[in-house]
């Protein structure tokens, strides 16, 4: 089946970085638009810019998706106004600086709600929908940490994304026959608010430039990549070569290099 002539697309985490980047190039494609996260007065901000530049129809539905029953409440809010998703673009997501003994069992609870649960339970509500009608596209915002060794600290985010990408794979290989594309974009080092809320953003500032990608130029090759039919995709050259050179490497050599980067990478005294 064709597109439908303005599809609906629901977006995560759209209240800055790469969220907001897929609202704002999604909206250009004279896509309508549903946007959720926790910060009221952003989601509206942008809704509004949104609404005067492209002419686009968004509707804000705020919510924590930390909490269980969230998902399930975006879906009736959706279902109450008659709102078919076409376009569901999960990206809500955050880091938890530390050891993974340093945090409250609370925190990685609700780390795992947000990043694995949520997404996961708005694939199962909204897919049925897709499938019926022939047509869809599901991004899950995964990350280069999924396809390199875990390091220390941020115990929980690579094994995360892990899992977004392997769901990923299987979703895309169930529904490819339906016009329903799914997709793990994986981008590497983005710019974001991402790193000052983790408090990382000093010490990402010496990271070299040719490292970085625009969170506009990671949503295009996103927006691009599902489109293809690609199940999971690797944003930039860089990271691409990264991927290679890590798979190549035996398991031993590369939790190694894991291991050293992540000494060198934040005093773990500074974690807790």
């Amino acid at each position: 089946m064709t597109p439908p002539a303005r599809p609906l697309s629901l977006i995560t985490g759209a209240s800055a970085g790469i969220g907001a980047a897929f609202a704002r190039a999604l909206a250009a494609k004279d896509h309508d638009l549903v946007l959720t996260a926790r910060r009221v007065d952003r989601l509206e901000a942008l809704a509004d810019a949104l609404r005067r530049q492209y002419h686009a129809t968004v509707t804000v539905l705020p919510n924590d998706l930390a909490e269980a029953s969230a998902p399930q409440q975006l879906c009736e809010a959706l279902a109450q106004r008659n709102l078919r998703v076409d376009w569901l673009i999960n990206n809500a997501g955050y880091g938890v600086p530390g050891t993974f003994e340093a945090s409250d069992w609370s925190k990685h609870a609700d780390f795992i709600q947000v990043l694995m649960t949520a997404p996961t339970e708005l694939a199962w509500r909204l897919l049925p929908a897709m499938r019926k009608q022939g047509y869809g596209r599901i991004i899950n915002v995964a990350s280069l940490a999924a396809h390199v060794p875990g390091s220390v600290g941020h115990t929980l985010y690579s094994a995360s994304k892990a899992y977004l990408v392997k769901f990923s794979q299987s979703l895309a290989l169930e529904n490819r026959q339906l016009g329903v594309n799914v997709c793990a974009l994986c981008p590497g080092f983005t710019r974001s608010e991402f790193h000052d809320v983790t408090g990382t953003r000093e010490m990402m500032n010496k990271m070299p430039g040719f490292m970085w990608l625009s969170a506009e130029e990671v949503v295009r090759q996103g927006i691009d990549a599902v489109d293809r039919g690609e199940a999971v995709y690797v944003t930039g050259k860089v990271n691409r070569l990264i991927k290679t050179i890590v798979k190549l490497m035996p398991d031993r050599l590369a939790l190694g290099l894991s291991a050293r980067e992540s000494r060198r990478y934040r005093d773990l005294g500074d974690m807790h």
